[in-house]
C-alpha cells in the first residue's frame, strides 16, 4: 500500500499528483490490466518480437 505523507501547509492537489506519479511507477495498473484478460503465450511472444523489431529499427535509423 502506498503512503504519501502530506507536508505542513501542502496543497492536497500536489499530494494527489505525487500519489499518482508514485502509483504509475509501481506498475500496479499495468499489471492489473494484463491480468484482466488471458493472452495466449504465442500472442505475448509475438508482441515481444514486434516490439524488439521496432526498437531495433529506431536504433538502425539513428545510426544512419
Amino acid at each position: 500500500m502506498l503512503k504519501i505523507p502530506i507536508k505542513e501547509g501542502e496543497n492536497i492537489d500536489r499530494a494527489l499528483k505525487r500519489f499518482k506519479r508514485k502509483f504509475d511507477k509501481t506498475g500496479t495498473k499495468r499489471m492489473l490490466q494484463t491480468r484482466k484478460q488471458f493472452n495466449k503465450p504465442s500472442i505475448v511472444r509475438r508482441a515481444q518480437i514486434q516490439k524488439a523489431q521496432y526498437i531495433q529499427g529506431l536504433r538502425d535509423a539513428e545510426q544512419i
